[in-house]
């Protein structure tokens, strides 16, 4: 029996982001269960899940529930403790719980005033007095977490710390929000970062956009994160490939991608790869393939 985990809207949970990040991020397999936030089924899905409020919550192998994501990770590094989740070292580890643990229990104007939204970006949002000064403290944490750790990430290699600010990351993209040049760094590292990459790709074309976090006195503008290979949905062609690089089976769905037709088992495997193609290794390898 493996690991079954519930989550919500890919593009607006944050707390399900940092669930999937947990696994994803550190190499151990999950089964994942989704359902639309604001719905009957996101109700449904919780009930199987009980006495878990909200998401993510997580089955174990012996049928139990573990809800709320720090104690999520906590399980997972007691079970995979090789797998990098907190940091080896001592004061490194107790430094990237403070860093997680500040991120769950606070930067709350942040969160209520910017909710996230990985489907936008914004050129004109005006953050509140509140949020600036969270935005400060952010900066002024992150800055003194990569002057001790010595960096890339904020205990030095990517550990859970880091999964808990993806989210921040996201909603600083989104918005537009004012950073120093060393967090603007930070965030653009996460926001290329491959697991990051992948989550977004599939947040862009998971189902129809959520009413609630529609902002439509605000300007768009382009995602600053990288910029996709061109890529689109085709009715017709003739495909690279005759089986789908994810799953293996035979091709339904196409999409023309730097210029070449290729085929996926269902339109899901085929949209999210046109959402980000560089995001997703098994493609880039047919991709790299085709173009050799």
């Amino acid at each position: 029996m493996s690991y079954h985990l519930a989550l919500g809207d890919r593009a607006y949970s944050s707390w399900s982001l940092r669930g999937w990040l947990l696994f994803e991020s550190f190499g151990i397999p999950v089964q994942t269960r989704f359902a639309r936030l604001y719905t009957e089924d996101f109700a449904t899905l919780l009930a199987d899940y009980a006495p878990s409020p909200t998401v993510p919550a997580l089955r174990l192998p012996d049928g139990s529930v573990v809800w709320d994501s720090l104690a999520i990770a906590e399980t997972l590094h007691e079970r995979h403790p090789d797998a990098g989740i907190w940091p080896r070292d001592a004061r490194r580890r107790a430094m990237a719980r403070s860093l997680a643990a500040e991120m769950h229990a606070g930067f709350l104007a942040l969160r209520q005033q910017c909710p996230m939204n990985l489907r936008v970006s914004y050129a004109d949002y005006g953050p509140s007095p509140a949020v600036l000064a969270e935005l400060a403290r952010l900066q002024t944490l992150w800055a003194w977490a990569l002057q001790q750790s010595g960096g890339p990430w904020l205990a030095g290699d990517w550990s859970a710390a880091d999964v808990y600010y993806a989210p921040v990351a996201s909603r600083i993209a989104s918005y537009g929000l004012p950073v120093d040049e060393a967090a603007g760094a930070y965030v653009a590292a996460m926001l290329a970062r491959p697991e990051f990459r992948r989550w977004r790709a599939m947040a862009l074309v998971d189902g129809p956009d959520q009413p609630h976090y529609a902002r439509p006195e605000l300007t768009r503008r382009p995602w600053p994160g990288p910029a996709p290979i061109p890529a689109v949905a085709v009715g017709s062609g003739e495909a690279v490939n005759a089986a789908c690089p994810y799953s293996g089976r035979p091709v339904t769905d196409l999409a023309r991608i730097d210029g070449r037709v290729f085929g996926f088992c269902n339109p899901f495997c085929r949209d999210k790869t046109v959402a980000d193609s560089a995001a997703w290794p098994p493609f880039m390898a047919l991709l790299d393939g085709a173009r050799s």
